[in-house]
């Protein structure tokens, strides 16, 4: 059974760490024109075989706008392997609902099945992320000291 521990727990900034990792080598590739050519060559074909579906040919748009991806999460994972802080999980399991909601609504209107791989990946990772803020949240909410300032708890 999955029993996630607090933000402060010694382990939850290697979780931050390892979904930084994940990042960096699934979007290392969007990063540049060159590498998202060979990026979108390589997953057309893999879908193709395995009958998942292929990408539309390359634009100019589509290669810029995966650029742009490609270079702020590359910087973004970069921050989260050198200085995993327990915010950076709490901002990256947002960031990661965001990226899953933009997916199914991609998925919903037709993009290649593959992009289901990505969508479980990043839900998982949001999941244990924000799992652990959600139960500090409602611990606080059910501890009616746990908003007052120090010093204040016994008045």
């Amino acid at each position: 059974m999955f029993r996630p521990f607090a933000p402060s727990h010694p382990a939850y900034p290697r979780v931050v760490r390892t979904s930084a990792w994940y990042d960096l080598v699934v979007t290392a590739g969007f990063a540049t024109p060159w590498t998202y050519a060979l990026v979108h060559d390589a997953l057309s074909k893999i879908g193709d075989a395995l009958g998942l579906g292929t990408l539309p040919a390359l634009d100019p748009i589509e290669i810029l706008y995966a650029n742009l991806m490609g270079s702020v999460v590359v910087v973004w994972a970069l921050l989260r392997i050198i200085n995993p802080l327990p915010v950076h999980g709490l901002f990256d399991g947002i960031a990661r609902t965001l990226f899953a909601t933009w997916q199914a609504y991609a998925l919903a209107h037709g993009a290649p099945r593959w992009l289901w791989l990505f969508f479980v990946a990043e839900v998982a990772f949001g999941v244990v992320q924000l799992v652990p803020w959600w139960r500090v949240r409602r611990t606080d909410l059910m501890d009616p000291s746990a908003g007052q300032p120090l010093g204040d708890a016994g008045r």
